[in-house]
């Protein structure tokens, strides 16, 4: 498959750069697989799809503040954007996308917005390693800034740090948000969970792995880059439960469904598709068209950019070319895009 087989025109002004003044009053597309239809809604109407005994699959990561700004001795503006969550709350080291890259050296110290100081050191596989002068999570709490996507053109504002987040964050690691769960409020929730809705949760803590470009023409030759999850004992149960009563399973995001397909993927015997196993680790599971789905039945997702991951696994879930007109009537009917835009959700 080539990658320009998933590309799309996608107008300047159709990217979001504000969430919906209320969550679940984003607008919901909805793509029905056999029916062959498109319908359009408002997002709590999401709630008519479920019935009892179906399960509702969150990703509960919750985003930290991974941007920080800084300035050279020179006078110029320097952005540390971090890749990874530090791996314990003493860690000093850690690897960075740096802006401007190119004009910083080896050894050069940035002045932070907190006072402490980053030193630039190697190169990483993305980035740049960076030695921080204290704990990063202490200079991230005090000083760092949502990680808004490039497409975004606006400083974060005070408001990003709550609209930014699910309202189910629970677990600190992320480094971009899980989108398609920002539609959520709690009171749509309990009204899902008093339909007699199973609700579990997942952890994957989304960071440039997912959001990374493909930069090889053919699709097969793309690797992703390992991000951290973990899908409990609990949560395992519940899935299974669901699937073997008859549920159905909605996967909520794409962070979501790698969980659940990376998990029913280490199960040696594949004959039952209702099992998940409960496991923790880094997978870098790349779902692209010709793979086949074991565990999840329904996809709650947003419009994602051209030739990018997340389009080619919608792509894989519902085909290609019903993905690529469905966002063709998204685009003619003012649908807002990406991270902050409307859902779509594919049964």
């Amino acid at each position: 498959m080539k990658l320009s087989e998933f590309d799309y025109s996608l107008p300047k002004e159709r990217i979001a750069q504000y969430p919906a003044k209320e969550r679940e009053k984003c607008r919901l597309m909805v793509l029905d697989r056999k029916a062959h239809t498109v319908q359009h809604k408002v997002f709590e109407d999401i709630a008519g799809y479920f019935r009892k005994g179906d399960c509702l699959v969150l990703n509960d990561t919750k985003v930290m503040p991974a941007r920080l700004f800084g300035r050279r001795k020179t006078g110029g503006k320097v952005e540390i954007f971090l890749l990874d969550t530090p791996s314990s709350e003493k860690d000093q080291v850690a690897e960075a996308l740096i802006r401007p890259s190119a004009r910083l050296k080896e050894g050069e110290r940035i002045a932070l917005e907190s006072g402490d100081e980053a030193e630039i050191l190697g190169r990483g596989p993305i980035g740049r390693h960076v030695r921080f002068s204290r704990a990063i999570d202490s200079i991230l709490n005090e000083a760092g800034h949502v990680p808004l996507p490039p497409y975004i053109d606006r400083p974060d504002e005070p408001s990003d740090r709550h609209d930014y987040q699910t309202v189910y964050s629970a677990r600190e690691g992320a480094t971009a948000s899980p989108t398609a769960g920002l539609h959520f409020t709690n009171e749509l929730l309990d009204k899902i969970r008093g339909l007699g809705v199973n609700i579990a949760y997942v952890t994957l803590h989304t960071n440039y792995g997912t959001f990374a470009p493909v930069k090889v023409d053919a699709v097969e030759d793309h690797r992703m880059h390992k991000e951290y999850f973990e899908l409990s004992a609990e949560a395992a149960r519940t899935i299974i439960g669901s699937k073997k009563d008859g549920g159905s399973i909605f996967a909520v995001g794409t962070t979501t469904a790698r969980v659940l397909e990376h998990c029913a993927s280490m199960i040696a015997n594949a004959l039952d598709p209702a099992e998940v196993k409960t496991c923790s680790g880094h997978t870098d599971l790349f779902i692209y068209p010709g793979f086949k789905f074991r565990v999840v039945d329904h996809l709650i997702t947003n419009f994602h950019l051209p030739k990018s991951t997340l389009l080619l696994l919608v792509s894989a879930f519902a085909g290609k070319e019903f993905i690529l007109g469905a966002y063709r009537q998204a685009i003619e009917t003012d649908y807002r895009f990406f991270s902050y835009g409307d859902a779509m959700l594919i049964v």
